[in-house]
């Protein structure tokens, strides 16, 4: 009977090492790498499946079960890709309290479950969840100290520098009620507009898209570049006060004083002391959130007394007198009918499921990214099936699975990815440590010639107007254009005789390619569109390497001694200058007198009037454009931030300055200098 009993029993214990092997590892994919692999909803039933079965087997129970901890976002010398790994990292400092995760529920049923457990007219406070990081802010005397990630929910990295580039975070508190030590939770936010920003530049740069603003937030906060991080532009609220001697015996009042301090606390909270007042505000939200600047993904649950808070508890993980509800992810079955594939300016191939179309969110959905074939495969998606659509965040739609058994007459057998570019037909190769296959033909590959036109031209870039992505397929269509350095063989006549063009546009686009000779080498670099060499970085290498020509013969040492280049940024560069495709070009744009090293006054600072000083720009200005100002800024010794704070020097302020900034610079005491202070003071050598 014991051997019988065992073998019963043996095919649970198993699970249990399954589900925990699984949810680890999904734990390590959403915290750590910022690119989810399991759905919040599969996440949690296996979580709850693996309380069931440690429940009936509790010799097994092990501390450091998924069951048992929150995930980690602990810094372990990782980086956004392209961002040179931290020899340092961040300081990991332990929570004065721990920082647990809130039981997740799907339905409204366990929703008036969790209520009917609590005492008799006990106040419930509802808030928006927010999808983002959660932050712990310490306040000391007054004071920001501290911001720690939630970590391992006993320690966290500091990450202080960073969260201090978020404008409504008061760095400085002064009231006369403001205890010595005040703790303040909430969540760090990407906005809409800034994630739809952020994820079109790295497509553009055919960078890895973040799949939702929560992971963009996460891998913002732990970048180690703190102006990149002002630059994207992160948001926060906060929900939650911790301390001694807190004012206040309820949740919503202390919120309402923290608000009175300047935290940033959201309107949306409310009272509720019934569970039809909670339905409706559930009911409300889940409509109303679709209009929010920010990503919500369900309402959070509070007891409102603090007393009664203590006296429910906690659990391993998570708190009793608080709960989750999320929303149901909007979706709808359509029929995958073909898969196509996108060629992009540096030769990645991105499969495109083309769909029956289908409403979501009040938009059409007909096309959605399949991203790469590891994730076709993972799903086992085939022309012919129907598949789940989703939109991620409300905004971006995703294939998240398939029905089984629905499929046409005849689907395709099994998914095979091309093993030649769709394009041009070279075959595609595929480097280790990629999920992307390439294709390599950069000199003649129809989409990689005009993308990397394309991006030459932009205003970032070389600023040639006129020359947008419809004028260049029509000039390539013609012979026109086959690289960037054609662009300053064109003639106006070659211009002026094409379609829907003329002599007037001819001239204006020929005017601004002459401009472009002028672009400063920095500039020039960022616009060659070597693998991975954004804006920013291509600034950082131009300042080390101040000619094309030294940059050309640069060791891997070199390189990656620049901050922000890692092996791979620098090895890219290195494959860049061993292409002879590319070396013609370069001598070609010399023959043009495009800008192929820093001038002596771009090499040499104009001046150190600035030296250390931190300024933010803000406005509209008459004299310069805003990256004119900022070039001025760093070739006096200054250093360009993107928002106010106790460190800012001064504001360079034109017209119609933001009032958030103003409010703040004054708040704060900074000075506010105008276009004609400014341009005074640094002419005063």
């Amino acid at each position: 009977m014991l051997d019988l009993f065992s073998q019963i029993e043996n095919p649970e214990r198993d699970e249990i090492i399954l589900l925990r092997r699984q949810l680890e590892e999904a734990n390590y994919q959403y915290y750590v790498l910022n690119a989810p692999t399991m759905l919040d909803y599969d996440f949690d039933q296996k979580l709850r499946r693996l309380q069931d079965l440690e429940a009936r087997h509790p010799d097994m129970f092990d501390p450091k079960s998924p069951t048992q901890h929150v995930g980690s976002d602990l810094h372990e010398e990782k980086a956004e890709k392209g961002q040179q790994k931290t020899k340092k990292g961040f300081e990991q400092v332990a929570h004065r309290y721990p920082m647990l995760s809130l039981s997740n529920t799907y339905s409204r049923e366990e929703v008036e479950e969790w209520m009917s457990k609590l005492p008799q007219g006990a106040e419930v406070v509802c808030e928006l969840k927010y999808d983002g990081l959660s932050i712990s802010l310490w306040y000391e005397h007054g004071q920001l100290t501290k911001a720690l990630t939630r970590g391992d929910g006993v320690k966290g990295d500091n990450v202080l520098q960073n969260i201090q580039t978020i404008a409504r975070i008061p760095k400085l508190i002064v009231q006369d009620n403001m205890p010595e030590y005040v703790e303040m939770r909430g969540e760090v936010l990407l906005p809409w507009q800034a994630f739809e920003r952020l994820n079109k530049e790295r497509e553009q740069d055919e960078e890895p898209l973040f799949a939702n603003p929560r992971n963009a937030a996460s891998g913002t906060l732990k970048l180690q570049d703190s102006s990149e991080v002002a630059r994207r532009g992160l948001d926060i609220y906060l929900y939650y006060m911790l301390g001694d001697n807190l004012p206040e015996q309820t949740h919503y009042d202390r919120l309402q004083i923290a608000k009175q301090w300047g935290f940033p606390i959201s309107d949306a909270v409310k009272v509720c002391k019934t569970v039809e007042e909670v339905m409706a505000y559930i009911h409300y939200w889940d409509i109303e959130r679709k209009n929010l600047p920010v990503a919500t993904d369900g309402i959070v649950l509070k007891v409102n007394n603090l007393a009664l808070q203590e006296e429910l508890g906690y659990t391993a993980k998570s708190p009793r007198w608080a709960i989750a509800y999320k929303f149901p992810a909007e979706k709808q079955l359509t029929r995958l009918n073909a898969i196509t594939y996108q060629v992009g300016r540096t030769g990645v191939v991105t499969p495109v499921a083309n769909l029956e179309a289908i409403q979501l969110s009040g938009t059409t959905v007909q096309r959605a990214t399949l991203h790469n074939e590891d994730f076709i495969r993972q799903l086992d998606i085939r022309e012919g099936d129907m598949v789940w659509v989703e939109k991620g965040g409300e905004i971006i739609p995703k294939i998240i699975g398939k029905e089984d058994n629905s499929t046409l007459p005849n689907p395709t057998s099994y998914y095979a990815f091309p093993s030649h570019c769709p394009e041009c037909g070279t075959q595609l190769v595929r480097i280790d440590g990629e999920a992307a296959w390439r294709c390599p033909n950069e000199a003649t590959c129809p989409p990689q010639i005009k993308g990397k036109i394309e991006h030459y031209v932009s205003r970032k870039a070389m600023n040639i107007e006129g020359l947008g992505s419809e004028t260049i397929d029509l000039l390539y269509s013609q012979g026109l254009l086959h690289n960037i350095a054609d662009i300053y063989a064109l003639s106006q006549s070659d211009i002026a005789q094409q379609e829907r063009l003329g002599e007037k546009s001819a001239q204006n686009i020929l005017a601004s390619i002459e401009q472009s000779k002028q672009i400063p080498w920095a500039r020039v670099l960022f616009a060659l569109g070597i693998r991975m060499v954004g804006e920013t970085t291509a600034k950082k290498i131009a300042r080390r390497f101040p000619s094309i020509d030294q940059l050309q013969w640069a060791s891997i040492e070199q390189l990656t001694a620049i901050e922000d280049v890692g092996e791979q940024i620098a090895n890219n560069i290195i494959a860049y200058f061993n292409d002879m495709h590319n070396l013609e070009i370069i001598y070609r744009l010399r023959q043009a007198n495009v800008q192929m090293e820093s001038t002596e006054e771009e090499a040499t600072p104009q001046s150190n009037v600035l030296q250390g000083k931190s300024i933010v720009i803000s406005g509209v200005f008459a004299h310069h454009s805003r990256d004119e100002y900022k070039a001025m800024i760093e070739a006096h010794g200054g250093k360009n931030v993107g928002s106010v704070s106790k460190k800012t020097s001064f504001i360079l302020a034109g017209d119609n300055m933001g009032p958030e900034k103003r409010k703040k610079a004054q708040d704060l005491g900074v000075e506010i200098l105008n276009e004609d202070d400014f341009l005074a003071l640094i002419q005063a050598l």
